[in-house]
């Protein structure tokens, strides 16, 4: 732990980037911790990242300190609030509850919020959305803005409250949907992505708050919905006039600021088979069994994409992941399935135009037909829902990673790391649409998306004072 005269850190979380070469893991960010140890390793990123250029000097000021100070005394106010969140299930279409929690936490902030409704039809109307069949009518992300326009730059502070689903709960050691403390590990879904994030943006605020301070510029701070599964919820933000000088997205990439990411594209190919009765096979065609004959050829597209990446992605052994996600055919094992719909997920490099790799999966899909007579009778449709997104990177000299760094510096005492991840977060909604320059900066976790998801609950709190202090350096702050 780091003390000052006047304050302290509240853990040596996360360390600083060194130029030891760790370990390669998939996602970017932190690496997964050996089960026999409490707390991170040291070196918590995974190793791929280059260490941001500081300024000379690197240690905190007297009003640093208080900030730190004033920061981790709400760290049991932060802890349950991240617990109320794992606690509600906020799965696709469920997103409400937390909501509700998070307008609450605003408004304990003496902040007035705003609901930014979901409008389905300036949503598909905008260049950057993601195709979606489901009912948004309802669905609100809330905003709550805090200072006024006084000489400083402005900032969005971002989280996402949406979840993915807990199934196969059986591997779960713990209930997925009861916050469960673990030494200083907090497991649950959503403990990792993100509700850690929404509790350190919190966290920081209510810090600044106690001592009487607030930002010299408009600070948005927002919780949204369906970054999991389009990023249409912070693009209503954006087209609601939600954007800043800045955004930072407190996604979990411990001890990293996360400058590059790739496109995501979710699709579906429908196979249409020939039903029969299972002792007469030879009249049918089988649709799950050739469903599996178009996953072979999309794997070949797989390692084309692989085979040459370009920086940063020449630091992972494989960036670019075909997911085979669900997969629906059949409803009699007796039965010949005549019709078997597999849905996919695939990355894109940034600078890839999404519509370029679409019409590669789709001459894909449609030569496998042409190798199959049995397939080609049946040609098969290639259909898109959720994701299709391009990727995003931001340059390391932006004034924005180069504050972050600082700030992250003076309570580490060394520069974070600066990486790329293989997966998508909403930095690109405000990077390519929104005119804001952004990045991901949140705390240590582990498991995103499986069975345990954790955090270390001791990096939220480093994560809120890392925030405290980077709003004092860009925002400016008065009494």
């Amino acid at each position: 732990m780091r003390r000052g005269a006047k304050g302290r850190w509240y853990a040596r979380a996360v360390d600083p980037a060194t130029t030891d070469e760790g370990t390669t893991g998939a996602y970017g960010g932190s690496r997964v911790v050996p089960e026999h140890l409490t707390a991170p390793p040291p070196l918590a990123h995974d190793g791929r990242g280059l260490a941001a250029t500081l300024p000379e000097r690197r240690e905190p000021e007297p009003q640093d300190l208080e900030i730190a100070e004033a920061i981790a005394e709400e760290a049991q106010p932060m802890e349950e609030l991240l617990a109320r969140l794992i606690d509600t299930p906020t799965v696709l279409g469920q997103e409400a509850a937390g909501q509700n929690i998070m307008r609450a936490a605003f408004r304990e902030l003496g902040l007035d919020t705003v609901d930014v409704s979901m409008d389905a039809e300036a949503l598909r109307s905008h260049p950057g959305h993601s195709p979606f069949d489901w009912d948004v009518s309802r669905k609100t992300n809330v905003v709550a803005t805090w200072g006024e326009p006084n000489g400083g730059c402005s900032l969005v502070l971002n989280g996402h409250v949406d979840v993915v689903s807990p199934e196969p709960v059986g591997e779960w050691n713990t209930p997925p949907f009861t916050a469960t403390r673990k030494d200083d590990w907090i497991v649950g879904r959503g403990a990792a992505d993100m509700k850690c994030g929404l509790a350190s943006i919190i966290g920081a605020a209510r810090g600044l708050r106690s001592l009487g301070l607030s930002p010299q510029a408009p600070l948005h701070l927002q919780s949204v919905v369906e970054e999991e599964c389009t990023g249409n919820g912070t693009l209503a933000c954006v087209q609601a006039g939600y954007t800043a000088d800045a955004a930072i997205i407190t996604e979990p990439f411990g001890a990293a600021i996360t400058t590059s990411q790739v496109g995501v594209l979710w699709f579906q190919v429908r196979i249409k088979g020939v039903p029969a009765h299972a002792a007469d096979m030879s009249v049918g065609i089988n649709a799950i069994e050739k469903s599996l004959e178009v996953t072979r050829a999309l794997r070949r597209l797989e390692e084309e994409l692989n085979a040459a990446p370009p920086p940063p992605y020449d630091a992972f052994d494989h960036p670019i992941n075909l997911n085979v996600g669900v997969i629906r055919g059949g409803d009699w094992p007796s039965t010949v399935p005549g019709e078997c719909v597999t849905s996919y997920r695939i990355a894109l490099y940034p600078n890839t135009r999404v519509r370029v790799l679409q019409d590669r999966i789709e001459a894909i899909v449609a030569e496998a037909a042409v190798a199959d007579p049995a397939i080609f009778s049946h040609p098969p449709e290639v259909r898109y829902g959720g994701f299709a997104c391009e990727g995003y990177e931001l340059p390391h000299d932006a004034p924005l990673v180069s504050t972050l760094a600082y700030a992250f510096a003076r309570g580490s005492g060394g520069p974070p790391a600066l990486v790329a991840t293989t997966g998508t977060t909403d930095a690109r909604i405000f990077g390519l649409y929104g005119n804001t320059p952004a990045v991901c900066f949140g705390p240590y976790a582990e498991k995103a998306h499986g069975a345990d998801e954790r955090v270390y609950f001791p990096s939220v709190v480093e994560t809120a004072q890392v925030l405290g202090l980077f709003i004092k350096d860009w925002c400016g702050l008065a009494s």
